[in-house]
């Protein structure tokens, strides 16, 4: 049955909102476009005209579905291979969200994307729309079926095991004597697109010299570089941990080979741009976004390298690619 026009519009007024909401609880922008389908197939078939706040009522469908996805979820990524990273986003990807507030960007930062995936379904649900969506306890508490107490102190529990992942750094660990889990103005509150860039090129000057020391001097001691491949492009299966370690990773890395171009099937372009709010290095070949590599700062330098490289997770990247207005590369037909 076709709906109402008004009906459909209620809906497509609420679809933004929706997919950035359940792409923050669930780390993929296929998976978030999928659970909102779900929720117009949902809108269709109920009686609207009985529904007095139709947003609400779809955020209660949309979250529910997302803790539902959640679930299953967390099985098919016991068996993952490799290291499972979230889909990162590049800049002006309206799934990213509202970032008004310092609040709303961190909650969306490629690091915090991460440590969403330690809380618990519940807990990522409360923390997601309480801190990046501003749902006072009342409404949270009337979507997720809990009283305002539970919801109170399922926040500050998630809130707090967010903290201690940032402060624990990376992989768990604590983070160099004296540093913070952010650089002022940057991954906390954001950094603008030259900032990024600056970060970037710095990076990738260092990592094309073919030499470990000026890598070393831009990596934290604790630093780690991890890769997503999800067995369809070669990733390590374990992180590399400590500046050397990581250091002569990249050099290796950034080493131009033929075997390299064969794999991507060509030689990429690299870019500087943002992707979750931080610096970022994108490699494409012939239109196709092949690689995003996440650059986490601290005050003492770059803590991670998270580079997800799974096409399966880079297929919305391509697209908004397509589009255009991304600039030129900072490095042309690299590898």
């Amino acid at each position: 049955m076709a709906l109402p026009f008004s009906d459909i519009d209620q809906f497509e007024a609420a679809r933004p909102r929706l997919e950035a909401i359940a792409y923050r609880m669930l780390g993929s922008a296929s998976e978030a476009q999928d659970v909102v389908q779900e929720s117009y197939l949902r809108w269709q078939a109920a009686d609207t005209a009985r529904i007095d706040v139709p947003q609400a009522w779809l955020t209660k469908v949309l979250t529910n579905l997302c803790l539902n996805q959640l679930t299953s979820a967390r099985a098919r990524r016991e068996t993952y291979v490799g290291q499972w990273l979230p889909e990162p986003l590049l800049e002006g990807d309206p799934m990213l969200g509202p970032e008004e507030t310092a609040e709303q960007r961190e909650s969306v930062s490629y690091a915090v994307m991460v440590l969403l995936e330690r809380l618990s379904p519940r807990e990522r649900a409360v923390y997601v729309l309480r801190e990046a969506f501003a749902y006072s306890h009342r409404e949270i508490a009337e979507i997720l079926d809990l009283s305002v107490d539970v919801s109170q102190q399922t926040y500050h529990r998630a809130k707090k095991h967010v903290a201690q992942g940032r402060a624990r750094g990376p992989l768990g660990g604590p983070v160099g004597e004296g540093a913070s889990s952010a650089v002022p103005g940057e991954e906390g509150a954001g950094i603008d697109a030259s900032a990024a860039r600056r970060v970037v090129e710095e990076f990738l000057a260092a990592a094309t010299s073919g030499r470990i020391e000026p890598l070393i001097e831009l990596l934290t001691s604790d630093a780690v570089a991890v890769g997503d491949g999800g067995g369809k492009v070669p990733a390590r299966a374990s992180a590399w941990e400590g500046a050397r370690a990581v250091a002569k990773f990249l050099r290796g890395m950034f080493k131009p080979a033929k075997a390299k171009r064969d794999l991507v099937g060509g030689s990429p372009d690299l870019y500087a741009i943002r992707a979750n709010g931080g610096p970022a290095l994108v490699a494409v070949v012939d239109g196709r976004v092949f690689g995003i590599m996440c650059l986490e700062r601290t005050p003492e330098g770059i803590v991670a390298i998270r580079s997800q490289v799974n096409p399966d997770k880079l297929q919305r990247a391509t697209q908004r690619w397509a589009a255009g207005g991304f600039g030129s590369p900072v490095l042309a037909a690299a590898l």
